[in-house]
């Protein structure tokens, strides 16, 4: 026989278990002991729940060995021992149990019956979890009854154990206001990532649809996939961080330039610019505060093509941003020798590229800890069931994307935008907070914009001249609101609130920033 090995547990960052394995009956008969098959089988029925042609074709097989049912919870396992049937016997296996059901279940994803990991951390740490399984030889008497008595054994080796960087409370409260935004705007899906600035560790990170891990079996893929990391969007005007932040490195403008937005009408490259609300003259930093799409596209003509994908790049577009999670995607910049007359006037707010919920999270995280591209994490250490430290994870810095001043000069531009522009709904009470609005239109089948199918989006970080958290909600087609500033908004004022609160109250020292 097999001797199976403990799969590792996976637990937060705080050490409290999301997936453990828990001892359970698989119950297995021997047909050609059993006389009276037809008895069994109405016997039980009512107690597995199974249909009668499988159970009478499992009977009638040839066989000293079938399993009837696997994993039996224990009232189900009780039952069937009360029956005392001839021929029918119990092997202990063990079941993957998650406690929490519904949280952090894009992450942790699920294993199989047989304890193979099959999605999330669970199929893509597979290796570290499954340990290796022994065996042993036993002997059996005449009548097929086993015997104690043991002639060989290699005993298993348990697997390793994740903790993770995810603290189960903070994946609650942001799944929480999620799941409200979700259901009350009627949106098609949703994500929100919540992350250290400093270091890169994710705190949190959910999406909706979502599913109940420890029932998965009828689960649409669409479900199931985790949008944080694997769907693609045009962001819109959060991505003005990058233009601004470009700008102001290069000296190509300052806070109180002057620039003429054209009371909401201008014809560039080919094009006709709107503003969401007419302007006429706007310093740059009201330009960015109030999001005007003019303004932006003038700051961006002073950097010209080349210098602007540089920042793009640099802010981590386009690329994997390596996080240890299955099914990252890169996002897509165009290079400007593939740029048409009108990119420059699209690409710096945010149409024309694709990016991922994660890739904002690492951007404005930029802006957040002054100037750096952090590598995110998800895997806090590895660890065997002693817990000794097998491997443990530290920060990783990417690049140095842009100076101190110029991060503290965005943020307090980006700290305008909640307390003065379209972020006002953003504004967390007892904290500063910076951030962007986003409101980007969908691509029709046919390729020209939709008026009808949004994605509303916030991207920010609080306290703003502290940052303990970074956090980006976006919601793809709500109504019917659909304003970043009005549908994301609110979630990152409660999520920041919320959390905040809980950091400072329970003193959760978080990392500096990796030198």
């Amino acid at each position: 026989v097999e001797l199976e090995p403990r799969r590792g547990a996976i637990y937060d960052c705080n050490l409290k278990a999301q997936a453990f394995n828990m001892s359970m009956d698989s119950l297995y008969a021997v047909p050609s002991v059993i006389k009276n098959k037809e008895n069994v089988v109405n016997q039980l029925l009512p107690i597995l729940g199974l249909e009668r042609g499988y159970l009478q074709e499992r009977l009638s097989r040839k066989k000293s060995f079938i399993w009837l049912a696997r994993k039996l919870s224990p009232e189900k396992s009780a039952e069937i021992k009360q029956l005392n049937i001839k021929g029918l016997g119990f092997l202990k296996e063990t079941k993957r149990i998650y406690p929490n059901s519904y949280l952090a279940s894009h992450i942790i994803g699920f294993s199989g019956m047989d304890n193979i990991g099959l999605e999330g951390i669970e199929r893509g740490f597979n290796n570290y979890l499954k340990g290796a399984p022994g065996w042993a030889i036993f002997l059996r008497d005449a009548r097929l009854k086993k015997l104690d008595i043991w002639e060989k054994m290699v005993l298993p080796v348990d697997g390793l154990d994740l903790v993770l960087t995810i603290d189960e409370v903070i994946q609650y409260i942001a799944e929480r206001e999620l799941d409200k935004a979700f259901k009350s705007f009627h949106a098609k899906g949703a994500s929100i990532v919540v992350m250290d600035p400093h270091t890169g560790r994710i705190l949190a990170m959910a999406n909706r649809p979502t599913y109940d891990l420890n029932d998965h079996s009828s689960v649409s893929k669409d479900s199931i996939r985790n949008r944080a990391i694997c769907d693609l969007f045009e962001p819109g005007a959060v991505f003005k961080i990058v233009t601004a932040s470009a700008a102001v490195e290069e000296k190509r403008v300052t806070e109180e330039d002057v620039f003429f937005c054209e009371n909401g009408s201008f014809q560039v490259g080919g094009r006709i610019l709107h503003d969401h609300k007419p302007h006429g003259n706007l310093t740059f930093r009201r330009v960015i505060e109030e999001s005007s799409n003019i303004g932006t596209v003038k700051v961006a003509l002073l950097l010209g093509p080349d210098t602007l994908y540089r920042y793009i790049k640099a802010f981590g577009f386009g690329s994997k941003l390596g996080i240890d999670l299955s099914g990252e995607i890169s996002g897509m910049i165009i290079p400007p020798r593939l740029w048409s007359k009108s990119s420059i006037t699209a690409i710096p707010m945010g149409q024309g590229v694709g990016v991922t919920t994660l890739q904002l999270a690492s951007a404005i995280s930029v802006i957040a800890n002054g100037g750096q591209l952090m590598k995110p994490y998800i895997i806090d250490s590895v660890r065997d069931n002693q817990g000794r430290i097998i491997k443990q994870n530290k920060s990783v810095l990417i690049r140095k994307v842009i100076s101190v001043d110029t991060a503290l000069r965005i943020k307090k531009i980006l700290t305008g935008v909640i307390e003065e522009g379209t972020g006002k709904l953003g504004k967390v009470l007892g904290f500063s907070a910076a951030g962007k609005t986003g409101t980007a239109q969908k691509l029709e089948p046919d390729g020209s914009y939709s008026h009808t199918k949004f994605i509303a989006s916030f991207i920010g970080f609080a306290p703003a001249e502290d940052p303990l958290l970074t956090i980006v909600v976006t919601v793809d087609e709500p109504h019917p609101y659909y304003f970043g500033g009005v549908v994301a908004a609110p979630v990152f004022q409660k999520v920041a609130s919320d959390v905040i609160r809980y950091l400072k109250a329970n003193q959760i020292p978080m990392e500096t920033t990796a030198q």
